[in-house]
């Protein structure tokens, strides 16, 4: 597909944009992008387009937009959200999750909710480094190997910060048994 683009096949592109903008939009919206989170898509895939240069043949291109949406949504939270609170990027957060259905049990809705906030919550009191790892793991369900390549660390750190970051999960979420996988039980 990237080969098609650098050869000037504009449809290639609109069907890598079309194919990863619901994953972008969700990681934009999971590292704290809120209401800005399509225009930091947006803007990622514009700079994906102009870095198409740089990108490595046979290299996975989810990974490497979403380091650049990562990137992108750090820029924008630093510089047009500096005063946002907590409050507002849980709200974000939760606008991104699917809706769940009206059928649905009010009190399992109850619960499921309070559940994503408490996880948001614990989320930020982790450090950058840990936020991402356990989001890009989890939030958007990439492997170790595609991880590390958006995040741009060795395996070896992923698997080590990961590990890290879900003993710590597991000390601010009291209630909640984390194991390896990622999996809650109660």
């Amino acid at each position: 597909m990237i080969a098609r683009v650098r050869a000037g096949e504009p449809e290639a592109y609109a069907e890598l944009v079309r194919a990863h903008t619901g994953i972008a939009l969700r990681a934009a919206a999971a590292l704290g992008a809120g209401a800005d989170a399509e225009d930091v898509v947006q803007q990622a895939f514009v700079k994906a387009y102009c870095a198409l240069g740089r990108f490595k043949d046979g290299a996975s291109f989810r990974p490497w937009l979403l380091s650049i949406v990562a990137n992108e949504t750090r820029n924008t939270v630093r510089t047009a959200a500096r005063q946002r609170t907590l409050a507002g990027r849980e709200a974000a957060f939760v606008e991104a999750e699917p809706l769940i259905p009206e059928s649905a049990d009010p009190a399992a809705r109850a619960l499921a909710t309070e559940r994503r906030a408490a996880l948001q919550s614990a989320l930020e009191k982790l450090s950058e480094e840990h936020r991402l790892v356990v989001t890009y793991r989890y939030l958007l369900d990439m492997d170790e190997s595609e991880t590390a390549q958006a995040l741009g660390w060795p395996r070896g750190t992923v698997k080590s910060r990961l590990n890290r970051a879900l003993r710590k999960l597991g000390r601010l979420l009291p209630d909640a048994e984390l194991r390896e996988g990622g999996d809650e039980r109660e």
